[in-house]
C-alpha cells in the first residue's frame, strides 16, 4: 500500500504521516494508532499484535 492511500484510507493527514513515516514524531495517540489499523482495514488487536510493539524497548511515558 503507497503512503498516500494509506492516509486517504486512514484519514491521516499528509504532513502528520511524513512525521510519523520519517521518525519525527516520537509520540503516537492511541488514536493515531486506531487510524493506521483502520487505514490497513485491520482489527486493533491485529495490528497491535506484531513484534515492534513487544518490544523492551519501547518508550511509555508515565
Amino acid at each position: 500500500m503507497s503512503q498516500y492511500r494509506l492516509e486517504q484510507e486512514s484519514g491521516i493527514q499528509h504532513g502528520s504521516m511524513q512525521c510519523i513515516m520519517n521518525g519525527r514524531n516520537k509520540t503516537v495517540t492511541l488514536s493515531t494508532v486506531i487510524m493506521l489499523a483502520r487505514g490497513f482495514n485491520m482489527p486493533l488487536t491485529e495490528f497491535l499484535d506484531d513484534e515492534v510493539f513487544r518490544s523492551e524497548d519501547l518508550e511509555v511515558e508515565k
